[in-house]
């Protein structure tokens, strides 16, 4: 269980700062107000949104325990 969530928040993090790398590709090659820019903007807050649930959701559900 633990190592599938690993796998699933390594994945959304890569998949936000992928959405990061694409969102500055497009600001410096297109204008600052393309739509590109826009849905690159939309993707990562939407995959920054669902890491917070999951990983919310996964202490609550007792998945996952504090260790400090």
């Amino acid at each position: 269980m633990v190592n599938s969530m690993k796998y699933v928040v390594f994945t959304l993090l890569a998949a936000i700062l992928i959405s990061l790398g694409s969102g500055l590709y497009y600001l410096s090659r297109d204008d600052a107000d393309s739509p590109k820019v826009l849905k690159a903007l939309k993707i990562r807050v939407a995959l920054s949104a669902i890491l917070i649930i999951f990983l919310v959701a996964s202490y609550f559900l007792g998945w996952i325990q504090p260790t400090a």
